[in-house]
């Protein structure tokens, strides 16, 4: 059921990408209306995530999952129902507060109620549900739109989340124990303000500023948020030992420290990544959506066996299994972008198989050993906070990896469907992603060298 709940989380991220087009032409939203059913929905998560972890720490982990969870299957059907884009950007904006509550308790969940090899076996298990969700949600979008099931164009994407909400939150009442800190304090209001201005004022102008070519304003926010993060941290640092939100003995631990800072780069490649890897096979070798789509499922599959291969391990190898997968995905970004200079426009979807598929099997012995051992060494009175903050670390990687497309990609093609722009862009993306994932490997040597010396 935990993983379930992360899986809505995750698909309904990406599923809406491929359904854009559907949702502007029915809907008659503007292109400022159609990027905030993005926006929208990822800024209430980041704000939240912290906060989510927190309150269940206080009031209860799985309490906390299942309001969320109702918040978040209410608000799919709410999408689903909507008439107009006003409607629509609200209820996906709902979506993201009931992701907010939901998403921290399962990190959490998992890391104060299974021990040893059993708490390993499940985060590499959530690692591949992370992982495939993050690759079929266009694929899932652009089918259940294509199918026009019942004349419902793109609204089952929404209303598909319903009957599983459901079930998450019957099952969830049965089989997940409830589980909270041993000394359950007032949640700490002015940290819970201070966090979210902060990450508004700087995931709002990551989200924006390349649709509006980096205006001032987006660096005068930028800064602005900088100053109240360190406003924040300060308040903080007052407040320990007094119920803080943030218990920032957390970071004096290289293992979490480090172990968040990959997780940031890691959302950061990943958004670089998959965005211009859609744009690359559409534009750039003239492929369909739906060969498009098999791409993204030939991903998803080395994903899956990277991912197989980490949940049996049960954490024997530690840092030497993330490390040997990111290793890996270095070696077949190169050979992938080796033979995309030596292709160019003759490059088959056959052709790039094996570099792809190798791509997503080094992806996936990433996501489930990070998220295990950074979280090891945790209290479990502090496992919702630190939870929060390991997911705001991929959604604000992600946001920084999208930004990073203007300069990385767009500032080459400067949105030409020039075929051959837009192949040398995504070359240029790849030497970008190859460093990205080089100093995400560096970063885990900072996670435990011995399976022994993974928590106290």
């Amino acid at each position: 059921m935990l993983l379930t709940a992360e899986l809505m989380d995750i698909l309904d991220q990406s599923v809406v990408l491929t359904a854009l087009p559907a949702i502007q032409e029915t809907t008659g939203a503007a292109p400022d209306a159609v990027q905030w059913l993005t926006t929208g929905y990822s800024l209430p998560v980041a704000i939240g995530l912290i906060t989510g972890g927190r309150l269940g720490d206080l009031y209860g982990r799985r309490r906390l999952l299942l309001t969320g969870t109702v918040v978040f299957t209410t608000a799919s059907l709410l999408c689903g129902l909507a008439s107009g884009p006003g409607v629509l950007i609200g209820a996906r904006a709902l979506q993201g507060i009931g992701v907010a509550l939901m998403v921290p308790q399962i990190l959490a969940t998992l890391h104060v109620t299974l021990e040893g090899k059993n708490r390993s076996r499940a985060f590499g298990l959530y690692g591949a549900v992370l992982s495939i969700a993050n690759v079929l949600g266009p694929v899932m979008g652009g089918l259940l739109t294509e199918a026009d099931f019942l004349g419902l164009s793109w609204r089952p994407i929404f209303l598909i989340n319903v009957p599983v909400g459901l079930a998450v939150i019957l099952l969830g009442r049965r089989f997940i124990s409830e589980s909270t800190a041993k000394k359950a304090d007032r949640l700490d209001l002015t940290g819970v303000l201070l966090s979210a201005v902060a990450v508004i004022l700087i995931v709002f102008p990551l989200s924006e500023g390349h649709l509006h070519q980096w205006p001032l304003w987006c660096f005068a926010l930028l800064a602005a948020g900088v100053l109240v993060l360190g406003v924040f941290v300060r308040q903080q640092q007052r407040r320990q030992g007094n119920a803080p939100l943030l218990p920032l003995p957390l970071f004096r631990g290289r293992q979490f420290s480090g172990g968040a800072a990959a997780q940031l780069v890691h959302g950061l490649l990943c958004g670089l990544f998959f965005m211009t890897w859609t744009l690359y096979l559409q534009r750039g070798l003239g492929m369909t959506p739906v060969q498009a789509a098999i791409a993204f499922v030939l991903l998803s599959v080395g994903e899956l066996a990277g991912a197989t291969i980490a949940a049996k391990s049960a954490g024997r190898f530690a840092r030497r299994l993330p490390q040997s997968g990111t290793l890996i995905t270095i070696a077949a970004t190169g050979g992938y972008g080796l033979q995309i200079t030596a292709g160019q426009a003759d490059l088959t979807l056959p052709g790039m198989t094996a570099w792809v598929v190798l791509i997503g099997f080094g992806l996936g012995m990433v996501s489930g050993p990070l998220a295990d051992m950074t979280l090891a060494k945790v209290p479990h009175e502090d496992a919702g906070a630190a939870s929060g903050l390991f997911n705001t670390a991929m959604h604000l990687g992600i946001a920084l990896g999208t930004a990073l497309t203007a300069l990385a990609f767009f500032a080459a093609t400067d949105g030409s469907p020039d075929a051959a722009l837009n192949r040398d862009a995504f070359l240029t993306v790849l030497w970008w992603v190859t460093s990205l994932l080089a100093l995400m490997w560096a970063l885990m040597f900072c996670l435990p060298k011995q399976a022994g010396d993974q928590a106290d």
